[in-house]
């Protein structure tokens, strides 16, 4: 893929074979997976190595061209998809053939889509209109969007179009769009290699193509990176601060129809450490959505820094000259603290409006799509409880998979405090500091007790003082809440 080009008919056709042709070969998810747990998120460091793990089949000719992006053999790639798959990587683009079969772009395999870009990035070589196939951030806001059945859905800044392809299995309609023509021209391929008629390209800055239209359904996984540069359409927002993210999350809260949600990778700064959320907060109160604010990654402006330019360059005065302008920028903001993350923003009738913010890790994160949308019905029904006790009246059912463990912990007076946590053992696999009587009482919902019935059941089967059973009330009350604004737990019908 060279210059942008018109989408033809020769195009479309060819990469509608590719990507059958890929599939019936094997090419998925669970073969990157045999061939090593890393796989998926492999490097360049990393293909000397995978490479001497394939093995020979045809499918570890197309793993090697691209996956690997490493020349093969036109006759073996010919015995892998055929002639007219081979002439299909010609014609898309994703690769020279000649005698050998040279890859221009990678094809990686993400669920059951297959999500094509350019090679693996090179640093400052790389041309300002990258794209990348598929990377950590485009998992994470896959992950954490919720998957129901949708009319309309909007992607701003496509990119490779991966947030479009997710959402086009379960929306009607798709709009992704992008600044980036590259960006558009592989969104349009990856709709064909997927056979994905429903999605359209429109060229155009965040939300300008679409005007004041709303969606039920939007994504975001822009380039949010604060940063002085601007040399990737892919990382750098080419604003001021985190004046973007402001703009994206305003500008989505605006276009979503009512009971929409919407997923956005942001970044935001703060002036202290102590509080690092003011502005994403005060952004969100500028709208009427519910939202929930997932804080993956948080440094000082220094590390921050040292996290991206370490990727462009592994000369050590270029680096440092890098940090120095960095590190610079945010003295200039007045910025101490950089937060990254998602936000899940929720528009629905009534005039309660909650806003909740946690910490997950990006690299244990699971396909939370459920639980999330769990987590905003039972906030929806936890604000309609207009008295404080009234969810004790309420039946309960565990709705994830959770396990406890007893963590010891010495505190500097030397007192031993032995707390219980509870993790949750799949989506954002969260973790909840509480005591061993209140997840005794929580295990035992399952749909058909009410709550205060499971807290009066604990209490008689450990014949608990007026004291301790007031404290296993007050736990067991907290921690249901808790995992119904987790997704945990729902009321049960």
């Amino acid at each position: 893929m060279s210059e942008p080009s018109l989408p033809t008919k020769p195009l479309e056709e060819a990469a509608a074979h590719l990507g059958t042709a890929l599939r019936r070969l094997g090419y998925n998810e669970d073969a990157l997976n045999a061939l090593h747990e890393d796989a998926p998120v492999a490097g360049p460091d990393d293909v000397a190595v995978l490479a001497r793990r394939l093995g020979r089949s045809s499918l570890a000719t197309m793993i090697e061209a691209l996956f690997l992006a490493r020349p093969v053999s036109r006759r073996d790639a010919v015995r892998s998809i055929g002639e007219r798959g081979v002439a299909a990587l010609q014609a898309t683009g994703l690769a020279d053939v000649g005698s050998d079969v040279v890859p221009r772009g990678r094809v990686i395999p993400v669920s059951d889509l297959l999500i094509a870009g350019d090679t693996f990035s090179m640093g400052r070589d790389d041309p300002s209109e990258y794209v990348a196939p598929f990377s950590p951030t485009s998992d994470m806001c896959a992950a954490l969007t919720p998957r129901r059945r949708v009319r309309s859905a909007l992607d701003v800044g496509t990119g490779s179009g991966a947030q479009a392809l997710f959402a086009a299995r379960h929306a009607d309609r798709v709009i992704a769009t992008d600044v980036n023509d590259r960006a558009l021209e592989f969104t349009h391929l990856n709709a064909c290699l997927n056979g994905l008629r429903n999605i359209e390209c429109r060229r155009g800055s965040l939300f300008e193509p679409v005007g004041d239209e709303r969606f039920d359904l939007i994504t975001c996984n822009a380039p949010y990176v604060v940063s002085p540069e601007r040399r990737w359409l892919y990382r750098d927002a080419g604003h001021q601060g985190d004046e973007l993210s402001a703009q994206v999350l305003e500008g989505a809260a605006a276009r979503l129809a009512d009971g929409g949600f919407a997923t956005l990778n942001l970044s935001w700064l703060a002036a202290s450490e102590d509080a690092p959320d003011e502005r994403v907060l005060q952004w969100i109160d500028t709208t009427t959505c519910e939202a929930w604010v997932l804080v993956a990654w948080e440094a000082d402006p220094l590390d921050h820094a040292a996290g991206w330019v370490s990727h462009t360059s592994a000369d050590a005065d270029e680096i440092g000259s890098a940090l120095d302008e960095w590190t610079q920028y945010f003295d200039e903001l007045g910025a101490k603290w950089v937060s990254e993350g998602t936000v899940v923003l929720h528009r629905r009738g009534g005039k309660r409006r909650t806003v909740r913010i946690d910490s997950i890790e990006a690299d244990d994160l699971d396909d939370a799509a459920e639980q999330v949308a769990r987590a905003f019905a039972a906030r929806e029904r936890l604000s309609t409880l207009t008295k404080r006790d009234e969810l004790l009246d309420a039946r309960l059912r565990l709705a994830a998979k959770l396990r406890s463990e007893q963590e010891v912990d010495t505190g500097r007076n030397g007192r031993t405090h032995v707390p219980t946590v509870v993790f949750l053992a799949e989506g954002t696999n969260s973790a909840v500091e509480t005591t061993a009587g209140a997840v005794d009482v929580i295990r035992l919902l399952d749909g058909t007790v009410t709550l205060e019935t499971a807290i009066r059941r604990i209490t008689h089967e450990r014949r608990l003082d007026d004291a301790d059973a007031s404290k296993l009330h007050r736990d067991a009350l907290w921690l249901a809440r808790e995992l119904l604004e987790l997704g945990a737990a729902t009321f049960a019908r």
